[in-house]
């Protein structure tokens, strides 16, 4: 639905993460909403960890899923465990952990996500960097895209804590505001859906301050699981809002739906279903479709936003 006012149109994001080769659920599984169809949606966001250990098969089915998903545009980022995205650490490292020094085709798993069927079923891979989609709804959106975060256990795409890879002088520094809608990335800033099951903020502090400088409409991430749930941070006035869920109403629409566009109203519960002032607010996504035990039993979030018409 297109504002003429404010030359916004209303698009609709689903978003996952840490789905681990985990297929949905058959659809008469009403006990789970991750479960047959995924919800309809413009984009669909994938945040990383699309397998266990990057085996080809993994791939495939993770593909071949995506591929079904009623979504104009699917974009995917890799996580740690995505180990043969992360070609480099690959060769040096994940081959020998993972696969026994046998080894996966890495140009066969590059060709999955960026090669001819993967884009006419929409999927876009992206690494680390800027991109910029134009919708057929005539929304125009700029996405902020990273695999990276701090290294653990010696998984895929690590950095020293004390690395900054999102600010100034690093390689792909996220950009300051207005220039980006959304920030997807695999691990969470410090601080915001990052908690462990030991109580532990294993967040990345110098994310957060590039997302505070770059304030987008949403960031999306996955990568710790008992973190999963959504959160909206008013820049302005320093509050953090968790944003409550009805688990029935979860698992009835499979997914967690939060509205944060114009034709929202004020309504409670309290920031769910509420206006987002751009430059102002954020709202934070953590996705994790499994739990601490690797169980899919986390629904997938589906957001309606506006955005500028292109």
């Amino acid at each position: 639905m297109a504002s003429e006012a404010t030359k916004t149109v209303k698009t609709r994001f689903v978003i996952i993460s840490d789905t681990h080769t985990a297929e949905l659920r058959p659809s008469d599984d009403k006990s789970h909403a991750y479960r047959e169809p995924l919800p309809s949606s413009d984009v669909l966001l994938h945040a990383g960890d699309i397998t266990i250990a990057g085996y080809i098969s993994e791939y495939e089915s993770m593909v071949d899923m995506l591929s079904k998903a009623d979504a104009e545009l699917k974009i995917v980022i890799a996580g740690n465990h995505d180990v043969t995205l992360d070609e480099p650490y690959y060769e040096k490292i994940g081959k020998r952990k993972f696969h026994r020094n046998m080894g996966e085709d890495l140009e066969v798993v590059r060709e999955m996500w960026t090669g001819e069927k993967a884009k006419k079923a929409g999927i876009v891979y992206l690494e680390e960097g800027v991109r910029t989609f134009t919708l057929g709804n005539g929304a125009r959106f700029t996405i902020y895209s990273s695999p990276y975060q701090p290294e653990f256990c010696n998984f895929a795409f690590p950095y020293l804590r004390e690395e900054d890879r999102f600010n100034q002088h690093a390689q792909n520094p996220i950009p300051d505001h207005p220039k980006i809608d959304i920030v997807l990335t695999h691990g969470p800033p410090e601080g915001i859906l990052d908690q462990t099951s030991r109580g532990e903020n294993v967040g990345c502090e110098h994310l957060l301050r590039a997302v505070r400088r770059c304030r987008p409409r949403v960031h999306c991430f996955g990568h710790i699981h008992e973190g999963w749930g959504a959160q909206r941070i008013d820049w302005l006035q320093g509050r953090s809002v968790s944003l409550p869920v009805d688990r029935q109403q979860i698992l009835d629409n499979r997914c967690a739906y939060v509205n944060i566009s114009q034709d929202a109203g004020d309504n409670p519960p309290e920031g769910r279903s509420k206006p987002l002032t751009f430059g102002e607010e954020t709202l934070f996504v953590n996705a994790a479709i499994m739990d601490v035990n690797y169980r899919p039993v986390n629904a997938p979030w589906m957001v309606d936003m506006d955005l500028p018409i292109a």
